[in-house]
């Protein structure tokens, strides 16, 4: 199976490292499960999102950036749900 051009173990460490990255620039305190979850579902949700615009992106670099901003709007949600 491949995530945009990555591998699951790729999309796993990508992800983790994404949702990382988030969490220190949203100044957010989860954990590393949270961290690979929010990386690998914000890259997820956020493809999805960018494919309906029908534009497409490949390989690890994208996937981190995509996997980043996907993470730091799904914390920027989070927050906002939980006010």
């Amino acid at each position: 199976m491949a995530l945009n051009g990555v591998g699951i173990l790729a999309a796993i460490i990508i992800g983790g490292f994404a949702g990382w990255l988030a969490e220190k620039f949203m100044k957010s305190d989860v954990g590393l499960f949270m961290n690979i979850a929010l990386g690998m579902i914000g890259a997820v949700v956020l493809n999805v999102i960018l494919a309906a615009f029908g534009m497409a992106f490949a390989g690890w670099l994208a996937y981190l950036v995509i996997g980043f901003i996907g993470a730091c709007l799904l914390i920027a949600v989070g927050r906002a749900v939980k006010r």
